[in-house]
């Protein structure tokens, strides 16, 4: 099975944990929900004086992570600082001025945008936390199941991504592939997700995520409006696609593997392995192809 990302389950495990009552507010600082993490491998190392181990890892405990919320982290301006999983901030698309790496001054949390994948994987701890169970597991209980989703897809983090939780050894899962890990899903899955997005978290009659939820997801995020909640690409004022509706969105993991969702046309097109400036002309062909409404 090839891979493909699918980003936007984040945002829909964060939803159910909110219509669940785990996290009380999106505003919350995420901080405040954060046990001490304790990693797998810090046990499982003999050959290092345990006294030199460090037991545990507090991913937003300095001054600026403090800050963060949980909206920061899903639309993804929280400028979180720090290593995770031996992978730092910076090397997610770094810039090119390397002495900048480690001693830029840090944006506000909500004050500037950056898809990267060290602050999802910081977002996916926090969940895995939240949840106390993996959220692969979480994922298939809640949504997966549910749409009638097959048993090929998976979702992986890295090797040393392992922490001990309530006692047991739980993956934190990554999200998308830069570093290696995360989802992968065949076409038809997919479709089934973009689905149930189109349906505002409706299956069959079963509400399994809010209608609010998608209202908050697609709503553009403030310094980047063509941006909603992990991964939600939107349409506003339809620059992303002009041929398209300004309602549509997307959600894009890398390669390019496409979700289009499009309530207007009530259309779900999953494309795979698609050249990124290639979607706009694809989707100007597809929706002149449609017969004309009545």
């Amino acid at each position: 099975m090839e891979k493909s990302h699918l980003e936007t389950q984040w945002s829909s495990i964060v939803g159910l944990a909110l219509d669940k009552g785990l996290i009380s507010s999106l505003d919350d600082k995420v901080n405040n929900y954060m046990p001490p993490i304790q990693p797998y491998a810090a046990l499982m190392n003999t050959n290092q004086n345990p006294m030199a181990v460090k037991d545990f890892i507090y991913p937003f405990a300095t001054e600026h992570n403090k800050k963060i919320t949980w909206d920061h982290l899903l639309r993804q301006t929280s400028d979180w600082e720090g290593e995770l999983w031996g992978k730092p901030d910076w090397a997610d698309r770094p810039t090119e001025n390397s002495a900048e790496w480690l001693t830029r001054k840090r944006n506000e949390p909500g004050t500037t945008y950056k898809y990267n994948d060290t602050r999802v994987n910081a977002l996916a701890l926090a969940m895995t936390t939240v949840w106390h169970k993996s959220l692969p597991e979480v994922l298939r209980e809640n949504i997966m199941q549910p749409i009638g989703a097959t048993n090929t897809w998976t979702w992986a983090g890295y090797q040393s991504s392992w922490i001990v939780l309530d006692g047991k050894p739980v993956q934190s899962v990554s999200g998308g592939g830069h570093f290696g890990g995360g989802m992968f899903i065949n076409a038809y899955d997919m479709a089934r997700f973009g689905l149930l997005t189109l349906h505002k978290g409706n299956w069959q009659g079963k509400q399994l995520l809010s209608a609010s939820w998608f209202k908050k997801a697609t709503t553009p995020t403030s310094v980047n409006p063509e941006y909603g909640f992990m991964n939600y690409f939107l349409n506003t004022d339809k620059k992303l696609y002009p041929s398209a509706p300004a309602s549509a969105y997307a959600h894009l993991g890398n390669g390019t593997n496409m979700i289009y969702v499009d309530e207007v046309n009530e259309l779900v097109v999953v494309v795979r392995w698609i050249e990124g400036d290639s979607i706009g002309e694809f989707l100007k062909k597809l929706l002149a192809a449609l017969p004309a409404k009545k």
